[in-house]
């Protein structure tokens, strides 16, 4: 992938704002693979004082977005689901986004969310729609 390429999705991810709220940055991506992060605070926690599965589920999906969107082609999701296996209380998780596949419409994408000691949090999959960008 181009530099170029790379810097007009990072300005797209970038005027997230709620991924901005949510303390999450993409540490990286490459064709139909991404990596982001999230760290912890407490504006994140539900009443058990752990992380709250809507705070995990968009990390998977800002993850879904940079994989999706660096095929060269506008992505927008269609359907997602989130598994949760198991609680986080602190610290950073770490979301990798794969390609499961890609077809000239439609991908789908496997997100694993891992934390610190690199034990599996939750897992997402997602449909995503393709249009060519607008000229």
């Amino acid at each position: 992938m181009m530099d170029s390429e790379k810097e007009k999705i990072f300005d797209l991810l970038g005027k997230d704002e709620f991924a901005k709220l949510c303390n999450m940055k993409i540490v990286d991506f490459d064709h139909g693979t991404a990596i982001a992060e999230m760290e912890i605070i407490d504006s994140l926690k539900n009443g058990f004082g752990t992380i709250q599965g809507g705070a995990l589920f968009t990390l998977a999906d800002f993850a879904c977005a940079a994989a999706s969107n660096s095929q060269g082609k506008r992505a927008v999701s269609l359907d997602a689901s989130i598994t949760f296996i198991k609680a986080v209380k602190s610290g950073k998780v770490t979301a990798t986004a794969s390609e499961i596949f890609l077809r000239r419409t439609v991908a789908a994408y496997k997100v694993e969310i891992r934390d610190e000691e690199n034990d599996l949090v939750a897992v997402f999959q997602s449909t995503a729609y393709r249009k060519e960008p607008k000229q």
